[in-house]
């Protein structure tokens, strides 16, 4: 018997906009979160595929999402020139189940709570594919760099530093 597997909020979003994925999942000691590089091993791809999804504000209801390779930091100053604010910062990681609805090192750019601007870095539109979260830990998809533009209404921006 083939076991089903759990359709997250990522996932059942991707599919609504019948867009091409692929998901890949693999284990943590006790559920916990891993970094990317960790991650990349575990599901066998290359860490310069693999993004990772960060949530910065520019003060009180001034969310970003900026995805970026998980080898990279964000560019804090890159980012806030970006969205056009004077500076942005990471929120602090206990608010982001309650402003996205996803945990950390499960924090998907698709499908969170309320859709906020989201930026990738512009590496990925050098790529055929990336892989950022699917919306849970133990959890990723792969799909095209335009295809997640277009599923989170992104665009492509420098905003990582090796």
């Amino acid at each position: 018997m083939v076991k089903k597997q759990a359709k997250t909020n990522a996932i059942r979003l991707i599919e609504q906009q019948k867009i091409a994925h692929e998901v890949f999942e693999y284990t943590t000691e006790n559920g916990e979160a891993v970094d990317g590089i960790t991650v990349a091993g575990k599901i066998g791809q290359p860490v310069e595929m693999v993004y990772k999804t960060l949530i910065a504000t520019a003060g009180k209801g001034k969310y970003f999402v900026f995805v970026i390779p998980v080898d990279a930091e964000l560019d804090l100053k890159a980012a806030a020139k970006v969205v056009g604010e004077k500076k942005v910062e990471m929120i602090p990681v206990k608010e982001l189940l309650g402003l996205t609805g996803y945990v950390r090192g499960g924090c998907s750019p698709i499908g969170m709570k309320k859709p906020f601007p989201t930026f990738i870095d512009q590496a990925a539109s050098e790529l055929d594919y990336i892989i950022v979260s699917a919306g849970k830990i133990g959890m990723q998809m792969k799909l095209a760099p335009t295809d997640l533009v277009r599923a989170t209404n992104g665009h492509f921006a420098v905003i990582a530093v090796k």
